[in-house]
């Protein structure tokens, strides 16, 4: 099978012809769809992830934002019996511990991470093997396109567990957005979608006018404006109930926590690159006088997809509306190399494997 494989960092990736995943026991083994291209891979790309013992190893197949058909199951999988579409997790549950039986498998101590470790080898490649097949894949209706679904990736499952589940936006309240690519445009329209209103912080006008199509209320430039919490504040009558950082930078993580009004709620899903190295300093005085959250984001457990699909399903959400670019596995690494400078928008999907 074709398989893009990480040789050198911030180098073009290897597309090479490899031998198809064995199936384990409790595995099942899925012919791709449709794959995302995440920002998560261009951190792995180029290499980023030592400092906090995350780095990718050279030789890993890249990709864990699939969507596709099971062709193959392990003995011990009887939930499947091959031919159903399903949706893949990136985060990858054990299934029996703690976490993961009480509906955090997202956070799993003996988790595998698809496409960044290599126990589990990434879906850019024709298969993929998910083990604990039973407890990480979730059956996929044939009315969602394989474009739509990929979509889901890590994307709106991570924003989703941002707002809903650690965050828990009402309607009525303000959300206010730093960093509108996959993630964070997803999390304008799960927040839209909540009844909160939303405030959405980039520093391109054309991703801004995209977030307001899907439903933000206000936007803000962060390269127009100089006193972004103060922009916001004016915004909100004080301030934002949520904020959510989708870069990782220090500038937008600590713009977003000065953008809260008291007891507000920051959560914090955009993961650091080698500027910051896994450490941003943060007003903690101001954070403990004004009584506020602040949350940490990995993904979804498995167990909660079926929530997200029903959303999707049901015209709540609309991923496929984000997805602004379908390409083959052969341009994967020109998109990842365009996200070196933020020339993305929205989601890409590779469609052509």
């Amino acid at each position: 099978m074709r398989a893009a494989v990480l040789r050198e960092y911030g180098e073009p990736l290897a597309i090479e012809s490899i031998a198809p995943p064995d199936v384990e026991n409790h595995g099942a083994v899925v012919a791709v769809e449709a794959c995302g291209i995440c920002r998560s891979d261009w951190h792995a790309w180029q290499g980023h992830g030592e400092w906090a013992d995350d780095k990718v190893p050279r030789g890993q197949i890249l990709g864990h934002e699939p969507v596709g058909r099971i062709v193959e199951t392990g003995d011990h999988v009887t939930p499947f019996e091959g031919g159903e579409r399903v949706a893949v997790p990136f985060n990858l549950g054990c299934g029996d511990c703690g976490a993961c039986v009480t509906g955090h498998g997202n956070v799993c101590p003996d988790d595998r991470a698809l496409g960044f470790e290599p126990a589990a080898p990434g879906a850019f490649a024709e298969r993929v093997h998910v083990p604990h097949a039973a407890y990480n894949l979730t059956a996929l209706g044939e009315s969602v396109a394989p474009v739509d679904a990929a979509a889901l990736g890590c994307r709106y499952v991570t924003a989703f567990n941002a707002l809903v589940r650690r965050a828990d936006v009402a309607a009525g309240e303000w959300v206010a957005v730093f960093g509108c690519g996959g993630v964070g445009l997803s999390a304008v329209q799960i927040a839209n979608a909540l009844g909160a209103r939303v405030v959405a912080v980039d520093v391109d006008n054309a991703t801004l006018d995209l977030a307001s199509e899907i439903g933000a209320t206000e936007t803000v430039n962060g390269a127009e404006t100089n006193d972004v919490p103060g922009a916001i504040a004016a915004l909100t009558d004080g301030g934002a109930h949520v904020t959510m950082d989708a870069l990782g930078r220090q500038e937008t993580c600590r713009d977003a926590v000065e953008s809260l009004r008291r007891r507000g709620r920051h959560v914090q899903v955009g993961l650091t690159t080698d500027a910051e190295r896994g450490e941003i300093a943060l007003p903690t005085d101001a954070i403990a006088r004004g009584e506020i959250d602040f949350l940490g984001v990995r993904g979804l457990s498995p167990t909660g997809y079926d929530e997200v699909l029903r959303l999707v399903e049901s015209d709540v959400l609309d991923p496929g509306r984000l997805v602004t670019r379908e390409v083959g596995l052969d341009d994967v690494s020109d998109r990842l190399a365009a996200m070196d400078e933020y020339e993305t928008r929205g989601i890409e999907v590779v469609t052509e494997l």
